[in-house]
């Protein structure tokens, strides 16, 4: 699998990160190549390079509204314990790592009583030595979730989703790039409808479509994640790190840290310059870091592996 070859693929996938339904003209004025070349890059990604164009869809659509982050020390061997972590219905993302902690992953649950109970159940995995969670108050920056901050009851406040509703959403969560034509024949409603309800699914929050990378050490992408403690108010320093190009995803919370997130870059060189960038923002405490080796878990499968749930009434 070649993966991420070069500087070009990489700022693709990045763009596709932000839209995952960009036209390919968008594309190729941006990277400046052909049109044709540009596609053909694409679709190599998407053929050779593990990389998915997705619907990630709003978790509060699923009744998850209480989102969070763990990381664990094990004792022995991280991956039986990753995989039994990865196990439970409340994660969503899950990974093994190299530096103090041997694995993380994110939990998704409809309130806090009901996290505290996925917690503990990470707690009880054979092999966990130590757990330590953050509470997220704000998703600041992820490429596969709709982006803003996490508010109650979130987006479906002013949209109630009906049959074709959930059936878009469906089709967008196996193919992002689905083209209205097809998303129309799926809905039997006309192309032009259908534009109408997925431009207003996107909007709204509900869903954002994306790239999704495969997390596998073969990839030339290194994948880092961090821990922020601040000194005074977090939402400052939160601003100036989601200005950084290559922060993958950044939250903020309450917790073992106030915010944690994960660097995207080419080189190691360009990590520790990140790093290094984070440690001198006015504000900042500490930072911590760890690089992810492997997903076990995707951090689209929690959404796959829930049923579809009810039509609306209305």
């Amino acid at each position: 699998m070649r993966g991420i070859s070069d500087d070009v693929d990489d700022l693709l996938v990045r763009a596709l990160q932000e839209d995952g339904r960009a036209s390919f003209e968008t594309l190729a004025r941006l990277v400046g190549l052909a049109r044709s070349t540009t596609k053909a890059r694409v679709q190599r990604l998407i053929e050779d390079g593990g990389l998915r164009l997705v619907g990630a869809i709003h978790p509060a659509v699923f009744g998850l509204n209480q989102l969070g982050h763990v990381i664990i020390e094990t004792e022995g061997a991280a991956g039986p314990v990753a995989e039994r972590v990865a196990a439970l219905d409340e994660t969503s993302f899950v990974t093994t790592t190299a530096g103090r902690f041997a694995v993380t992953a994110e939990l998704r649950a409809a309130d806090l009583g009901s996290f505290s109970r996925g917690l503990a159940q990470v707690q009880a995995v054979p092999g966990v030595r130590a757990v330590q969670a953050i509470t997220y108050l704000r998703i600041w920056k992820d490429p596969y979730f709709p982006p803003g901050p996490l508010e109650s009851p979130g987006p479906l406040t002013d949209i109630e989703l009906d049959g074709s509703d959930h059936t878009l959403l469906a089709q967008l969560r196996e193919d992002g790039r689905a083209s209205f034509t097809e998303l129309a024949k799926a809905t039997g409603l006309s192309p032009g409808a259908t534009r109408a309800r997925v431009l207003r699914l996107i909007e709204s929050g509900i869903v954002h479509v994306g790239a999704l990378v495969r997390l596998s050490p073969s990839t030339r992408t290194h994948t880092v994640g961090f821990a922020v403690h601040v000194t005074g108010e977090t939402e400052p320093v939160a601003r100036r790190i989601v200005e950084f190009g290559n922060i993958d995803c950044f939250a903020t919370g309450v917790g073992w840290c106030n915010g944690i997130g994960s660097i995207r870059a080419g080189s190691p060189d360009e990590v520790l310059a990140t790093l290094e960038r984070l440690r001198e923002l006015p504000g900042m405490r500490t930072v911590e870091s760890w690089t992810h080796l492997r997903a076990v878990k995707e951090e689209n499968d929690r959404a796959l592996a829930v049923a579809d749930p009810a039509p609306s009434s209305a």
